[in-house]
């Protein structure tokens, strides 16, 4: 197997956080030049406090983007430096890639949490299939 197809669910995943990046951006400026705030105020905790979840949501969507995706971008570096990539790894990097994208999509949107959660688990539950399969073949 051709070992850099799992850099198409890694790119992929490093344009999500671009889009979630502009999209909180998108939102966030047009926020503070119409609010009022000077420049005293805006401060990150102020900030948080006076933006409503339209501005805030895709602020703290992109922190997410920050979390288990570094462990996912660490893992698909492994898995190609070793030269373990098969289609099962392949297979699970797309996974994690479409449920964190509809992660990012609900919690950018409409933000049903109960959904959102969904999505990460299942997003994560793939990612940790990366892990613990590699760990137990470097580990035998």
């Amino acid at each position: 197997m051709d070992q850099s197809v799992i850099f198409k669910p890694f790119l992929a995943t490093m344009i999500l956080t671009m889009v979630v990046w502009v999209c909180m951006y998108g939102r966030r400026l047009p926020f503070i030049f119409s609010s009022g705030l000077d420049s005293r105020q805006m401060t990150p905790l102020e900030l948080a406090r006076v933006s409503p979840p339209r501005v805030s949501n895709p602020s703290d969507n992109l922190k997410n983007l920050f979390e288990l995706p570094t462990v996912f971008y660490a893992a698909v570096l492994y898995l190609y430096a070793t030269n373990q990539v098969d289609t099962a790894y392949v297979g699970a990097a797309w996974g994690f890639f479409v449920f964190r994208a509809l992660h990012s999509a609900v919690h950018c949107t409409f933000n049903f949490i109960p959904l959102r959660f969904v999505l990460y688990v299942i997003s994560a539950g793939a990612l940790w299939y990366m892990v613990l399969r590699a760990s137990i073949a470097a580990m035998a």
